[in-house]
């Protein structure tokens, strides 16, 4: 079972529907829905990290530093809290990590910031 906070690989769509490409994401839908739902709900990771930590929406997690070395990530990555997916949890080809406490923190107000809640 996933947790929230669990860097996992998923084969995440492409916009147009079509299949995508195998990718990392992060489980951000609570570890209640998650025991009792078969789907959760991730946000993409991207190694484009441009604007992350320039805008509200998008966290940077850089596994070289203590916060971002748990996340099992290769390099600097974005998570962008704007590109939410409902994946199958039998469909998650594997977990790689975890965010720390604190970078989840900063996801969970990225959230807030891309849905518009308070």
């Amino acid at each position: 079972m996933t947790r929230r906070g669990d860097v996992i690989i998923i084969e995440f769509p492409y916009v147009d529907g079509n299949r995508g490409k195998n990718r990392p994401a992060l489980v951000v839908q609570s570890d209640t829905n998650n025991q009792r739902l078969q789907n959760t709900i991730v946000a993409m990771i991207s190694g484009n990290v441009r604007l992350a930590g320039k805008v509200s929406t998008q966290v940077l997690v850089d596994p070289q530093t203590a916060e971002g070395k748990s996340s099992g990530l290769n390099g600097a990555s974005a998570v962008k809290c704007e590109n939410l997916y409902t994946v199958r949890q039998q469909d998650i080809l594997r977990s790689i990590g975890r965010l720390s406490s604190s970078l989840l923190a900063s996801v969970d107000d990225c959230l807030k910031s891309s849905l518009g809640l308070s």
